[in-house]
């Protein structure tokens, strides 16, 4: 699976405020995020500083207001930074065992461990500068996350690695941008892991609450999406749907987003319709 899918916010109880939520609310229900560490204590040290920060979640909280209360899209709060950071953590990990060469190691020498590193925190602070508007939200994420990997990267890692560190993180995250054309796997990685969170309908591509249209149906048509080895790649990302519709979710959001990742001969897409429940229009889909 691509990941932890987190805990729905605590039910409100009937206090005068109808439905909205306090800030107390939302800190309340706060998950940390689960990494498998795996062997690299610069991760785990790393993981550990973005879990007491307060401010961070404070970021994603209000990324979320912004993109689910005022403009009706799907999740981009904590439980998908959750969700997008295992997803780029085990595709990198999948790509270096096919015998991949991260970009950090390729043109600095460093470590792939490192490149861990930069997938994880380009997943966690992708979206931090949807706190401010949802346009040009990527550029704005660039400065807001500056000062945030300044404090978690200080004493993790010293001059001039650690300049580096920032450095491909910040873009990683600028490339992640519709239309973006990532310059290192890294930034590959992290374009392809935003677009797998769409399984049980958490898709990515904004509609209409409530509304029927293609891009509702086909999301809801997404049952699960699971990420492993591939016979002929390094990479298979599995999507299981319930419905022939959700081709059209796999095309317009994760293809969108796979081609021009840099990726694309390492990872292998395939679409399964699962069940006998529907006629179907295809039985198989691959990108």
């Amino acid at each position: 699976m691509t990941g932890d899918s987190g805990e729905a916010p605590a039910a409100e109880t009937p206090d005068g405020r109808g439905n909205r939520r306090t800030l107390a609310d939302r800190f309340a229900s706060r998950s940390a995020i689960k990494l498998p560490t795996r062997h690299n204590p610069r991760l785990a040290e790393v993981v550990e500083r973005v879990n007491a920060r307060d401010d961070l979640y404070a970021l994603w909280i209000a990324a979320n207001v912004i993109a689910v209360d005022r403009l009706q899209m799907s999740d981009h709060g904590p439980v998908h930074m959750q969700i997008v950071a295992n997803s780029a953590l085990r595709i990198l990990r999948l790509l270096v065992a096919g015998g991949g060469v991260p970009s950090i190691v390729e043109d600095y020498g460093l470590d792939a461990l490192d490149a861990e590193v930069v997938v994880v925190l380009s997943s966690l602070l992708h979206d931090v500068g949807m706190s401010i508007h949802r346009e040009g939200h990527e550029d704005f994420s660039l400065f807001v996350a500056q000062p945030i990997l300044d404090a978690l990267l200080d004493g993790v890692y010293e001059e001039p690695q650690r300049t580096i560190v920032r450095a491909e993180t910040q873009h990683a995250i600028i490339s992640h941008r519709s239309g973006g054309r990532p310059l290192t796997m890294e930034g590959g990685v992290l374009r392809v892991a935003d677009a797998l969170d769409m399984a049980q309908g958490r898709s990515r591509i904004p509609f209409k609450a409530g509304s029927t249209s293609i891009h509702s149906v086909s999301a809801a048509a997404i049952e699960a999406v699971n990420i492993e080895a591939g016979e002929d790649s390094p990479v298979r990302i599995s999507v299981q749907m319930t419905n022939s519709a959700g081709v059209f979710q796999v095309d317009e959001l994760l293809g969108r987003k796979l081609r021009g990742s840099g990726l694309e001969r390492y990872v292998q897409v395939e679409a399964i319709i699962e069940g006998e429940t529907e006629k179907r229009l295809v039985q198989k889909f691959t990108l």
